[in-house]
Parts: C-alpha cells; sequence; structure tokens
C-alpha cells in the first residue's frame, strides 16, 4: 500500500466492497464542476483496494438542455475525459436517472442511447429503471422523475414492488433512486426535493415489507443518513457540484462502503481524503451492565464530557400518560449544569403529546428541534431512544420496545448532537429548576440510560 493510499473498508468474509458518490453536474469542458469532480475522484483513485463497483444516483452532466447533441457531448466529455482513468470492465458503474440528466422525453431518451443499461424495468421505462443482481445482493434503480407518470417527483411502484418479492432471497437488498423520500438539513418541497406524497408512502411501505436494507438517493446537496422503520435513506450529493445545501456544514465527498453478514459499514470521505462520517449499521446496543434506572427527580450524570461521533447513548422510558391531554411541555428527561439552559431536553410537548427533543449547543442561539410520536392520553407507553452521534441530525431515534426497527425523529437541522459537551446532571420526570418545572402529569415514569 503506497503512503498516499487510503484504505478500503473490506467485508469480514464474504461480501461486497463498493463507492457510492452522485451529483458531479459536470459534462462540460473548463468549466467549474469539472475541477470540483476531479478534486472527488482523486481521492476515490486513493482507495486500496479499488471498489469492486460504484453506484451513482444521477445527475453526472450539468444537462439541462434543449439541444440533444449539446446533452450527448456533455455524456462523451464525462465518460472520455472525467471518468477516463476508471476501467469500466473491471470496476463496474451503475447509475440512475436525475433531474440534469433525464428532465423530459428527448433526454430520457438520450439517456437509454448513452448508458445503455439494463432493460428489464417496468414497461416505458426500459433503460430508465433497472435491476441488477450480485450474488446475495440485489440492487434495484427506480426513475424519480417518469415523464410517463407525470415527471419530477413522482415514481412507480407496481415493478419495484414484484421486484423485490422475485428476488426474495437476497440477503442485501439496495434501491437506489434520485430524489430522497424524506426532507434533508430542513431542504423540503414536494415533488421537486424529494419524492411526492402520492408516491412516498407506498414507495417506504414496499422498502419496509420487503426488508431492504437502504435507499440510497442524492439531488439534495449534502451528506445525509437517517433512518425510517428500520430502512436507511443515505443521500450522497457531494461529487462535485460545487454549491452546498446549507454551505459551510456540508463538503464534498464520496462514500465507500463494506456489506456482509454482519452489516453495512461506511466511511465518508472529503477532498483531503479524511474520514468525515462513518457508521456502522445496525449498531451495537450498549452493554445490559451499563444501564443505569432513574427514578423520577435529579440525578448526577453517570458520564459527562464531550460527545465524539462514536457516542451512542440510549434510553427506554415507560410510564402510563395522563388522562386527558395536557399541552403545556412535561419532561421526560433532560441534562443540564447549573445555571445554564438544558442543553437537552427530552419529553412531550403540544396537545397531541408529540415526543420532542430539544438541543441547544451554543448559548445565546436558538435550539434545535426534533418530532417523534404522539403519545395517547390514558394509554401506557414504552418506547427506547438512541442518541446516534454518527448519524448526524438523523441520529436521534426510536422505537416502541420491543420492535427491531429504528426511525429518526423528524427534524429541520442540518447537524445533530455530536460536539455537545454532555451536561453534568440529570433531571427525570420534570425540568431543572425543580418538581414544578414542565412536569410529567402522568404516573409511573420510569427511564433507564446507557451509553456506549
Amino acid at each position: 500500500m503506497s503512503a498516499n493510499a487510503i484504505p478500503s473498508l473490506l467485508p469480514n468474509g464474504p461480501g461486497h466492497q463498493f463507492v457510492i458518490y452522485a451529483d458531479s453536474c459536470s459534462g462540460v469542458p473548463g468549466a467549474l464542476h469539472e475541477k470540483t469532480f476531479a478534486a472527488v475522484n482523486a481521492v476515490l483513485r486513493r482507495l486500496d483496494p479499488p471498489p469492486e463497483f460504484i453506484l451513482f444516483p444521477g445527475d453526472e452532466i450539468i444537462g439541462l438542455t434543449a439541444d440533444p447533441e449539446a446533452l450527448r457531448a456533455q455524456w462523451r466529455h464525462w465518460f472520455a475525459h472525467e471518468m477516463g482513468w476508471l476501467d469500466r470492465e473491471q470496476t463496474l458503474l451503475w447509475h440512475t436517472t436525475g433531474n440534469h440528466t433525464a428532465y423530459d422525453e428527448m433526454s430520457e431518451q438520450v439517456f437509454r442511447e448513452v448508458l445503455q443499461l439494463p432493460e428489464n424495468g417496468p414497461p416505458g421505462q426500459e433503460g430508465l429503471s433497472y435491476w441488477v443482481r450480485r450474488g446475495d445482493l440485489l440492487l434495484v434503480f427506480v426513475h424519480t422523475l417518469w415523464t410517463g407518470l407525470g415527471g419530477e417527483g413522482h415514481v412507480e411502484t407496481e415493478w419495484l414492488e414484484a421486484t423485490l418479492k422475485k428476488h426474495g432471497d437476497a440477503r442485501h437488498k439496495i434501491v437506489l433512486g434520485h430524489h430522497p423520500v424524506f426532507p434533508i438539513n430542513g431542504f423540503s418541497g414536494p415533488y421537486q426535493r424529494e419524492i411526492g406524497p402520492d408516491c412516498a408512502k407506498r414507495f417506504w411501505d414496499i422498502l419496509v415489507e420487503a426488508d431492504v436494507l437502504a435507499y440510497v438517493c442524492s439531488h439534495i446537496l449534502a451528506f445525509d443518513v437517517q433512518v425510517h422503520r428500520g430502512v436507511l435513506q443515505l443521500c450522497t450529493a457531494g461529487a462535485g457540484t460545487a454549491h452546498r445545501m446549507p454551505e459551510g456544514v456540508e463538503y464534498l465527498h464520496c462514500i465507500q462502503a463494506a456489506l456482509d453478514a454482519d452489516g453495512f459499514r461506511y466511511q465518508v470521505l472529503d477532498t483531503d481524503g479524511a474520514v468525515r462520517e462513518r457508521l456502522q449499521w445496525p449498531f451495537k446496543s450498549a452493554d445490559p451492565e451499563s444501564w443505569q434506572t432513574l427514578s423520577p427527580g435529579m440525578h448526577l450524570a453517570g458520564f459527562i464530557g464531550p460527545v465524539n461521533s462514536d457516542r451512542i447513548i440510549e434510553l427506554r422510558m415507560q410510564g402510563l400518560m395522563p388522562e386527558t391531554a395536557h399541552p403545556a411541555a412535561q419532561t421526560l428527561f433532560s441534562a443540564f449544569n447549573p445555571d445554564a439552559i438544558a442543553p437537552l431536553w427530552l419529553g412531550l410537548r403540544g396537545p397531541r403529546q408529540t415526543l420532542t427533543l430539544i438541543l441547544g449547543r451554543e448559548p445565546g442561539r436558538s435550539p434545535h428541534y426534533w418530532f417523534g410520536p404522539d403519545f395517547v392520553p390514558g394509554q401506557s407507553f414504552d418506547v427506547d431512544i438512541a442518541l446516534h452521534a454518527g448519524m448526524g441530525p438523523g441520529g436521534i431515534l426510536y422505537r416502541m420496545h420491543g420492535d427491531s426497527r429504528w426511525t429518526s425523529f423528524d427534524g429541520a437541522s442540518a447537524t445533530g448532537f455530536n460536539g455537545l459537551v454532555w451536561p453534568a446532571r440529570w433531571s427525570v420526570g420534570h425540568g431543572q429548576r425543580g418538581t414544578e418545572d414542565r412536569a410529567f402529569m402522568g404516573e409511573g415514569l420510569e427511564v433507564a440510560i446507557a451509553a456506549g
């Protein structure tokens, strides 16, 4: 291995190792994105060993032209010059459509002609939607802006469901499309920034029912991971487009990943080759011996200090809701230092008694909010919470106790709780100012906490 090499994550035993990146929006000689795309490719080329295959969920070229010959010229430049370093017979490269590359019937036809992808998709989408099987791995590529359904934000679901059922024996299933299903970093807009609601619910239900590992997308110029009912949504749109969503937080990147019988691991590499984010999924739960049960009241924290990206804090909360809805805030758990507003508060708010996490990392700045399920008056609850620093804003997770499937809270932040300095005191059942401060109005509250 050379001194400049970047060690690739490798599967433990039989498995797959690959790269995911997207949204270079290049293809024009000398244009801005050619330079930024080259910077990301320079990092990819340092991987040792190189990837077995590359997944590119859309927007290779800037496109968006009415001239089919100009579109073909961009594709030629992208493949012959910008990706000329890649031996595509040795390292297979698979694509999805995108809003810069398949935005009308003409561009869909050019996409088919140039890429020559498998023609095993649904009627009318041959060469646009397709599937690939690699041993125990199924890859399904969907067209999230098919003109036959209405264009951007529309996606077919019947063929997707049938394909996943047909390959039900695959140990690993990954579905790829250009548009996210769930908003990223607060950037939202049905049919433009994510798949529209008339398609999205059924689409995600199909992924959950088929036990899909992940839906891989791009489009929003960011790196993001979240999970919904046990299925990851992994967004990578940092292959070269020079803009960011938001600027100053997101960065150009590629993802190198490994997949095996133990699960899915990845490292996100910036243009310096530094690992900016990483994840192992499913994550390892805390040691049973490390759990601490907390009764209502004040407690000295069982751990303090900076939260790094490897830290996972888990909570289990049980209790009985009050008989009638109580809209005022009710504390379940908070972490604080004396004489400062609690930087982490977890409880119920509003007439629907919505499980809410409030995170305030910087004194004097407005906090960030994440929203989970609503709790029903008069009913008992038993919920697991995980605060996963390595998952960014998608790392505020919940599941009903006994269910193995995690779901990310809804939020509009571009950052998670990585970097928070964990406070020295905890409160359960009321806020930091005593028993009358945002008290839980139900009964039998019990909180257990563990840190991994």
